[in-house]
């Protein structure tokens, strides 16, 4: 066996550089997204890799570089057949298998792009299904055109490590894709004017891009897929000053640009610049001066910011962490700057701006259009499919209260405790929580009670009326005439109870995360297989006060929002006030509770 060591250790250690891209993707679209659904969002990071490794290695490695035909390689099955220099593009300077192990992890990047796009309303199933199409047909095809010797690569199209192939590939998917599911509920209102639904841990996000900025040296220097020779190691040390020069630029245009603006800089669009930045330069990262580099980055900065405001504010397409932006818009804007700024490195054509005219340009965008068609049709096809006898979104409830609880039985991908935006909880059904009745107007008092406990601190039962309030023990305070009514309820009842509340005419609430359990102890769920004693559930705490609306009123506008016919529906409390006093006028009492400022 002749090989080149060097090569095959440089190979080696770029793939296992991008493999851990997928740590960096996975930090970025959790972070950017809501707390619910982070374990959703790692299991699909997770999948991609591994559905796609063993579908590429069955079907997609000899569809990519079995040949070098025109239009595809060659159905090799598990990789059985001879991959010689007579007949595909395979380096022979290194084993079949350090290359195939190479190209694998390319293939999980593509994939992994789409999840960002269509989280927190995919079916996980659906997904699935997804990630294996993608490595199976979809990936290999526009791979071997430009890749493994198909038509694109001999026109002279370039793109050195991915910006078409890679990136923009998943980018389209994730457009098509999140445009197909539509938007989540809440992201636009009756106007169709976009709401912003933050993410809840930009630590992650930042961590995330942190590690894909590292691995992006191996992503990019390593496709010289060779470090035989000082050429070799030219082009690792060009592309490698490239990657770096393109995204920080990008960096620091979003910033500044989002300064202006918006009035500050804006932390997840700079985040997002960054991986723009080394989207666009991936395809021309060895062709380009640290000038043309520049000016790519340049370009991406501006770019990014004003795609992700296009899609959420004119094109009505929901992409929660920005993944069409980066990788479809700018890998299209990378690979067409290939015709402009290449200076004829590595025996490339030179671009429009070194003399080479508008050919290469030209070529670039016949392959990126052509990679563009191919991918939208058949992908249309798979979802449609998919669609049809899976179902590519979950169902309103369960988007809800968060994917993981209903798609993976999580509670919070967080131990101990939920961060941000926690998920409604809920209990195993049994003889000891159903009640038998689910509709509150058909439900009796006392399985009204059950559900939703009303407890009366008043020492005035009057204050809570018919509902069934506890009397309140010999010497209770006396009666104010000012109530504060505290209301315990599950997080995916709080938008509902807060427009009851609003139709009463409760204008002020207070409403805080918080940790509770009654009499059943919580609930129990699994965990690697073992039984978890839940104790503590995440709840919502609701609390007015009030003197002039009737707690009754309030009670029972609380209740009809809250009740399943499930014991732990919530509690509500009431308590009398003995005094209230705003800090800017001194007013007290009833006086104080006046909204006027």
């Amino acid at each position: 066996m002749d090989f080149n060591v060097s090569t095959v250790i440089w190979v080696l250690i770029a793939t296992a550089l991008i493999y851990f891209m997928q740590a960096g993707f996975a930090l970025c679209e959790a972070g950017l997204t809501r707390a619910k659904n982070t374990g959703n969002i790692l299991m699909k990071n997770m999948m991609d890799f591994c559905i796609g490794t063993p579908c590429y290695w069955l079907v997609g490695f000899g569809l990519m570089f079995g040949s070098t035909a025109p239009i595809i390689g060659r159905l090799d099955p598990m990789i059985r057949g001879l991959y010689g220099a007579e007949n595909t593009v395979v380096p022979q300077s290194m084993p079949l298998w350090c290359f195939v192990i190479f190209q694998t992890v390319f293939c999980a990047t593509a994939a992994t792009i789409v999840s960002g796009s269509m989280a927190e309303r995919t079916n996980f199933k659906a997904y699935c299904v997804y990630s294996a199409a993608i490595s199976l047909l979809v990936y290999p095809i526009g791979g071997h055109w430009a890749w493994g010797g198909g038509w694109l690569s001999g026109l002279g199209f370039h793109d050195f490590a991915g910006s078409a192939v890679v990136h923009n590939v998943g980018g389209i998917i994730a457009c098509l894709g999140a445009w197909m599911l539509g938007p989540r509920i809440g992201k636009y209102d009756r106007d169709g004017k976009a709401r912003a639904i933050p993410g809840h841990n930009m630590m992650a996000v930042a961590l995330g891009v942190f590690i894909l900025w590292f691995c992006w040296f191996g992503f990019n220097g390593g496709s010289t897929a060779s470090m035989a020779d000082g050429a070799d190691a030219f082009h690792a040390s060009l592309a490698f000053m490239n990657t770096n020069l393109a995204a920080a630029v990008a960096t620091v245009v979003a910033m500044i640009f989002t300064w202006i603006r918006y009035g500050k800089p804006d932390v997840s669009m700079t985040l997002n610049a960054a991986l723009a930045g080394l989207v666009a330069i991936t395809a021309g990262c060895d062709c380009v001066t640290p000038f043309g580099a520049f000016a790519i980055g340049f370009i991406a900065g501006f770019l990014v910011v004003l795609s992700v405001e296009f899609f959420d504010n004119v094109a009505k397409i929901d992409d929660p962490v920005g993944a069409v932006s980066v990788h479809m818009v700018n890998g299209i804007w990378g690979t067409l700057a290939v015709g402009l700024f290449s200076c004829g490195e590595d025996d490339v054509m030179r671009g429009l701006f070194y003399g080479g005219g508008a050919k290469l340009l030209g070529i670039q965008a016949v392959g990126i259009a052509a990679i563009d068609i191919y991918v939208l049709v058949i992908m249309f096809i798979v979802f449609r499919l998919i669609d049809r006898f899976i179902g590519l979104r979950v169902p309103a409830a369960v988007e809800i209260d968060g994917l993981d609880q209903h798609e993976h039985g999580l509670t919070s991908a967080y131990s101990g405790f939920a961060i941000s935006d926690v998920t409604n909880m809920m209990m195993d059904v049994n003889e000891n929580t159903d009640l038998g009745e689910g509709d509150y107007e058909k439900a009796t008092p006392e399985q009204i009670n059950a559900a939703v406990k009303v407890l009366d601190e008043t020492g005035l039962a009057a204050a809570a009326g018919p509902v069934g309030a506890v009397q309140a023990s010999a010497g209770a305070v006396p009666d104010t005439g000012i109530y504060r009514i505290s209301i315990i309820c599950r997080l995916n009842k709080f938008d509902e109870l807060k427009r009851g509340l609003n139709e009463i005419g409760i204008t002020g609430m207070t409403m805080t995360q918080v940790m509770g359990c009654g009499i059943q102890k919580g609930s129990s769920e699994r965990y690697r297989g073992a039984v978890v004693d839940s104790t503590l559930l995440p709840k919502v705490k609701v609390e007015v006060v009030v003197a002039k609306i009737s707690v009754d009123k309030i009670i029972e506008t609380a209740r009809k929002v809250l009740y399943t016919g499930h014991i732990g529906d919530g509690k509500i409390f009431v308590y009398n006030v003995l005094r209230v006093v705003k800090v800017r006028t001194g007013e007290r009492d009833v006086a104080a509770l006046q909204d006027v400022e």
